[in-house]
């Protein structure tokens, strides 16, 4: 997340220091993102507006790990590569954290920070259990995390940020979008909102969802929380992030929430988010 202005408002402090633990890990010396003017986005982008809602965002990265652990390779690389068992919460800050920089950051740190990312991607390759070769690096894997996380970010916030936001609008998101994905390697990369639903069906045939998909989102899901203040909006988060998610997504999960439980949960989110924003205006 982005750092934003100081407030003498106790209750506002309280909620903003708990968020900022939630996206910062101060073992490592992080801080909240410095909003720069010579950012790879500029502040009239829909980058900015989008990536900028603490709630819709958190929301949004639950939807998009859901849909990537759909893939038998990104599975792979994260059952493989990652500490996800004890650490799934630092798989989802630094999610946010490259967002975050990538967005709102100077341009030069963003850049460093995506060759970085592709450094780690390098080391990343190893076999599926069918025996398939797999490597992160690979521009189809890449754009399927790249659309999912996108579309994911950008259904969150029509949701619970901008439900009239345009389809011009949208479909310049993706296009601005895919300046970070081509930095990434990615390919084919959707620059509308036509061209991210195409690559999502056009990929729905390789998905599939075996034990090692069910383990890794229940920890998503069900991730162990550090206090009582963020236990609650942590859970809801899950939830919503579930919510989001295409019917056939669901299926494939095995997830089905009542309609009861939707309205619940779309109107709690909806009010942590107000909540939020009112704490950081």
């Amino acid at each position: 997340m982005s750092r934003s202005v100081t407030t003498t408002n106790p209750i506002k402090q309280a909620i903003r220091q708990q968020v900022v633990g939630l996206f910062n890990d101060s073992n490592r010396g992080e801080r909240p993102v410095v909003r720069s003017s010579n950012a790879l986005f500029d502040s009239a982008s829909v980058a900015w507006r989008v990536h900028g809602d603490v709630a819709s965002m958190m929301v949004g990265g639950i939807t998009g790990l859901l849909l990537q652990m759909l893939h038998p390779a990104v599975l792979a690389g994260v059952w493989d590569h990652s500490n996800f068992r004890a650490d799934m919460h630092g798989r989802l800050r630094s999610t946010a954290r490259f967002i975050a920089v990538t967005t709102y950051a100077d341009q030069d740190q963003g850049k460093a920070l995506i060759q970085r990312v592709r450094h780690i991607h390098d080391r990343v390759t190893g076999e599926m259990p069918d025996g398939t070769r797999y490597e992160a690096n690979d521009p189809a894997l890449l754009a399927w995390v790249h659309v999912t996380e996108t579309i994911s970010f950008l259904n969150a916030w029509i949701r619970y940020g901008e439900p009239s936001m345009s389809r011009a609008d949208q479909d310049r998101y993706f296009a601005e979008m895919a300046l970070v994905g081509s930095a990434m390697g990615a390919h084919p990369l959707p620059r509308s909102r036509h061209e991210a639903d195409r690559l999502m069906a056009e990929t729905r045939p390789h998905l599939r969802k075996d034990a090692r998909t069910a383990e890794v989102a229940n920890l998503i899901l069900h991730p162990p929380a550090s206090n009582k203040l963020t236990a609650l909006p942590g859970r809801l988060a899950a939830q919503a992030g579930v919510d989001l998610l295409p019917r056939w997504a669901r299926r494939l999960h095995g997830l089905s929430p009542s309609p009861l439980e939707k309205t619940l949960v779309r109107a709690g989110t909806l009010g942590v988010a107000q909540t939020l924003r009112w704490a950081f205006r």
